[in-house]
């Protein structure tokens, strides 16, 4: 997993390079594992709102929408879910909504 992760934080520096972004000393990387099998990494950096994703091996961002409760994100069929308690869906490739957990 150390080497998606460095792959993961390159794209995200290569992009915010791009794009002008700064990049903030405070950030979150955390990896999960899916009950259907799914694998993911995803990144959260202080100065953004959005979810940035490495989920079969391809990056993504993600957008933060709109919720009643805790922090759903989705772009390009792809649906993360973070509740108020912490539990986490994801949702792609069709695929039904699966539970996930923190490696």
């Amino acid at each position: 997993m150390d080497r998606h992760k460095a792959i993961l934080l390159g794209i995200i520096m290569l992009s915010a390079g791009i794009s002008g972004a700064r990049h903030a000393d405070a950030q979150t990387f955390r990896s999960y594992r899916c009950v259907d099998g799914t694998q993911f990494i995803v990144a959260f950096y202080d100065y953004d709102n959005r979810a940035f994703l490495q989920i079969d091996g391809e990056p993504i961002t993600l957008a933060k929408r709109l919720t009643v409760s805790g922090a759903r994100y989705s772009a390009a069929g792809i649906t993360l879910r973070i509740d108020k308690t912490g539990d986490v869906t994801v949702k792609h490739l069709k695929r039904p909504v699966t539970a996930c957990s923190v490696i």
